[in-house]
């Protein structure tokens, strides 16, 4: 079992940044495919940024804007969002997939105000 908290949402207007953070309760070992994922009032849940076997891929909406990386002594991953924009209003979550397991974070609202 692995629990995943994230921290870092809030409230910023259009073309700030913020930085999320979702820390894993232990250390992963082997072959893990880590994300974050959004959610829009009313919406469906999308991806945002996959890491997966070596590879990372961004959704088209926020290429050049976000950035994704990972602290390994931390045990935590980060979603840097930079020229935000209100469109990326969103609940954001982190995810992580080892095996045929799949572990949520609880979500942390982002709100960007034009």
């Amino acid at each position: 079992q692995v629990q995943l908290v994230e921290s870092g949402g809030g409230l910023v207007q259009a073309g700030g940044s913020l930085r999320l953070s979702c820390t894993a309760s232990r250390r992963i070992v082997g072959n893990v495919d880590m994300a974050w994922y959004r959610q829009a009032p009313g919406k469906q849940r999308e991806l945002v940024v996959i890491i997966s076997g070596g590879s990372t891929n961004y959704a088209d909406s926020v290429k050049g804007r976000f950035t994704i990386s990972r602290d390994y002594a931390k045990n935590t991953m980060y979603l840097q969002m930079n020229s935000l924009k209100a469109e990326d209003t969103a609940v954001y979550y982190c995810n992580y997939q080892i095996g045929s397991s799949v572990y949520w974070g609880q979500g942390t609202q982002v709100t960007v105000s034009s």
